[in-house]
């Protein structure tokens, strides 16, 4: 196979003839294989967020009977209930009601960090390029105070219940906030959420 010549720059010489000389390659070979790795990671984003939400969808109606195993079924209902971008399954419900039944301070801590290992779909499809955003002034809003605050926003976003923690978690991903950095402050927030929501579900359904 042969390789493509190099560009020809024509420039006049000091007797007034054109000469020729070959322009150098403006992206080194290491800037290419960047590129690509990025592209590939980017796809490999978009195709991991498509596919979890088409099992979601699929799984939404009988999620909840994992709730039985106790804490790791706990864990996976709050990973699957929150990595859908499209029809998210109620696993709130099952946190208030499991509190009555377990320690509502690890079925907080369990959910909380299952529902932020889920919540990784929207940060990757933000990552990835591939999210659509329907209110763009919200989303700009947000880009300002997420480039001010950081992790931080993204952890109030997860401890009080709102609906624009899918949009927060997107731009973390556009933004390339280090996913450990996201999961990190989005458990921490919702470990909070879920542990008051257990506690209020075993004031009502405990002993």
């Amino acid at each position: 196979m042969s390789s493509q010549p190099p560009a020809i720059s024509r420039q006049p010489s000091a007797n007034g003839q054109m000469s020729e000389s070959p322009i150098a390659d403006s992206q080194p070979p290491i800037s290419r294989a960047r590129s690509r790795k990025d592209i590939t990671l980017r796809v490999l984003a978009v195709l991991f967020s498509i596919g979890i939400t088409i099992v979601i969808i699929g799984a939404r109606d009988s999620i909840g009977k994992y709730a039985v195993y106790g804490y790791p079924g706990v864990l996976l209902i709050s990973m699957l209930g929150n990595a859908t971008l499209i029809l998210p399954a109620p696993s709130w419900a099952i946190v208030f009601a499991v509190g009555g039944a377990l320690s509502p301070f690890w079925v907080g801590v369990w959910a909380g960090v299952g529902s932020a290992i889920g919540e990784m779909t929207g940060y990757l499809a933000g990552f990835g390029g591939s999210a659509v955003v329907e209110n763009r002034a919200r989303y700009h809003r947000l880009e300002v105070l997420m480039n001010k605050y950081g992790a931080w926003l993204i952890f109030a976003l997860a401890a009080i219940p709102n609906p624009i923690f899918d949009v927060g978690g997107i731009l973390a991903g556009t933004l390339k906030m280090p996913w450990w950095k996201f999961l990190g402050a989005a458990a921490a927030g919702k470990t909070v959420r879920f542990i008051l929501l257990a506690i209020v579900g075993a004031s009502v359904f405990g002993g």
